[in-house]
């Protein structure tokens, strides 16, 4: 059989600056909100500037709060609701003028990337707790069998071709036909892994892709799985397969015939999104 796991899931990008002190007026509730829009327009750091639009948000105007009251910034963000894909923040302490250089030194990169839309903000005196985020948006539900089918048609691309899978090679193999009862097999382990928490072949009861499989009634003679957490497109999951050795083996073994593909989301709490494919050839 065979198996491979890859966790290519996107991590908390947060950017603390040291605080800077400066003699000025203190910031007030728009202060952060216009220096980084302005900033976002004009590019900073060698960063060109960009014309998507920088949102106010009333949840991170509430994590920022969070984080003021000396709380801890990942668990400030959970407690506003705001579930984030990406986010990177700032804590200064100074003048507009000193909270604009901080931001200009320490959020560019986070101002100029066209993911992050979202801004919040806190004051305190003289200091300013700033969080700019970008938001978690999973692929619909409603969207699953198109997003399964483009999944597949990028899979059975990449077997097309000749290529190296790490250092070994696989010659073009036939496209793979999508199989309802592999389907079923990836739907459950997908909906496993996000009912328990867990990212990993093993279900939460034990079981082992073959026996997920055998479950469904598909009669195999070789079975494999890719899974992932992390990427949120079709484009995204393939990519990141075919780059790692184990996952791109299987997609480009010949002997593996029929395929079925799920994906899931969580739909509260910490974002979390899982891929599962299942490889087999029947008897």
């Amino acid at each position: 059989m065979h198996s491979a796991a890859d966790c290519l899931r996107g991590g908390l990008l947060i950017a603390v600056g040291a605080a800077v002190t400066a003699i000025g007026a203190t910031p007030d509730a728009g202060t952060a909100l216009s220096a980084a829009r302005s900033l976002r327009t004009q590019g900073c750091a060698g960063h060109p500037g960009i014309r998507v639009a920088l949102r106010a948000s009333v949840a991170l105007n509430a994590a920022a709060l969070h984080w003021s009251r000396a709380s801890n910034l990942k668990s400030a963000v959970e407690l506003s609701g705001y579930r984030a894909e990406q986010s990177a923040a700032l804590h200064v302490s100074g003048d507009a003028g000193a909270m604009q250089q901080a931001m200009r030194i320490k959020l560019c990169a986070a101002l100029t990337d066209r993911s992050f839309v979202d801004l919040g903000s806190a004051q305190r005196g003289h200091d300013t707790w700033i969080i700019i985020a970008a938001p978690f948006t999973p692929p619909a539900g409603t969207d699953a069998n198109e997003i399964a089918g483009e999944l597949l048609l990028r899979i059975n691309a990449a077997r097309a071709r000749p290529r190296h899978c790490g250092d070994k090679f696989f010659a073009a193999a036939p496209p793979l036909q999508s199989n309802a009862l592999l389907r079923r097999a990836a739907e459950a382990h997908v909906q496993d892994m996000i009912s328990h928490d867990y990212f990993a072949h093993a279900g939460y009861d034990g079981s082992t892709p073959a026996q997920r499989v055998t479950a469904t009634g598909y009669r195999f003679q070789i079975v494999g799985e890719n899974i992932a957490s992390g990427p949120d497109s079709a484009a995204e999951a393939a990519d990141g397969w075919l780059a790692s050795p184990a996952h791109c083996e299987n997609i480009m073994d010949p002997r593996f015939s029929d395929s079925g593909i799920a994906y899931a989301a969580t739909a509260s709490g910490t974002p979390h999104i899982y891929w599962v494919q299942e490889f087999a050839a029947p008897h």
